[in-house]
């Protein structure tokens, strides 16, 4: 039989058939094993927010200071308050006194004085402030971060605090006290990363307050910075929970992450 014999090119036809027949299949087989598989959740609620524009990521500013400090002996954990809540008049828990290995976290009310002034005359006023039981507390650090906190050499504590300005928007600020200066930095130089993956939760202002509670995705900003032991990670939200104008609220909000992370690293430069 000759190789143009319309037998041959009937049989190369129905054998490519039969390819492409079981090729079909097999991808059917494989979308609906995918299917079936369970989707990747976003564990944490504040990844819904809607995030930043990638031109904005870039001019979010990261400050890393670092004092001279020893930190070669053994250091031993500072207690914290166990605090369930913000409340406007949440105070900072008594801390036990520093050992010769190590000296404790900032005080609350030096960490988020009660009003905050800047340069251009913004006025920054705290909502509520407070120490949380720990640096890894899953209603308001994620599992990432807890993660990444984990892996150093532990954290002393967190105190977290809610401010507004004149206009009613809503910063978040988070203050993570590491064992180890190199941790903070680290956790800064890893968050800095990846500016749309909020691993600190934005917290609910209290009913006196006055201030809109915010919907889970409300449009955010964050920024992060670094002093001495000292880490801050800072939220901030535009009072009616808009994603418009990004950049305008990155400019609100890094004033007052400047001054708590100025002020956690004049502290740990004391040291």
């Amino acid at each position: 039989m000759r190789n143009d014999d319309p037998g041959r090119s009937r049989d190369r036809s129905e054998d490519e058939q039969w390819n492409e027949f079981v090729q079909a299949v097999a991808a059917q087989e494989e979308a609906e094993r995918r299917a079936a598989e369970p989707q990747p959740k976003r564990v944490w609620p504040r990844n819904a927010a809607m995030a930043l524009a990638a031109a904005a990521l870039t001019l979010l500013g990261v400050e890393l200071l670092q004092p001279s400090a020893d930190t070669s002996a053994p250091p031993a954990p500072a207690a914290a308050a166990p605090i369930a809540a913000l409340t406007p008049t949440a105070a900072a828990a008594s801390t036990p006194a520093s050992t010769a290995a190590e000296h404790p976290p900032i005080p609350l009310d030096q960490a988020f004085p009660a009003e905050v002034k800047t340069a251009s005359g913004a006025v920054y006023t705290r909502v509520a402030s407070a120490v949380l039981p720990s640096c890894t507390e899953r209603d308001s650090v994620a599992p990432a971060l807890i993660a990444m906190i984990k892996a150093g050499k532990g954290c002393l504590g967190e105190q977290v605090a809610l401010y507004r300005d004149a206009q009613d928007d809503q910063f978040n600020l988070a203050l993570f006290t590491m064992r180890d200066p190199l941790d903070a930095f680290d956790l800064v130089t890893q968050l800095s990363r990846d500016f749309e993956d909020f691993e600190v939760a934005a917290q609910a202002p209290p009913p006196a307050s006055g201030l809109r509670t915010l919907p889970p995705d409300s449009s955010m900003v964050q920024a992060f910075g670094s002093g001495g032991r000292g880490m801050v990670a800072a939220l901030g939200q535009w009072a009616d929970g808009r994603s418009t104008d990004r950049q305008q609220l990155v400019d609100r909000l890094t004033p007052l992450q400047d001054a708590v992370t100025k002020a956690a690293f004049a502290y740990e430069s004391k040291f």
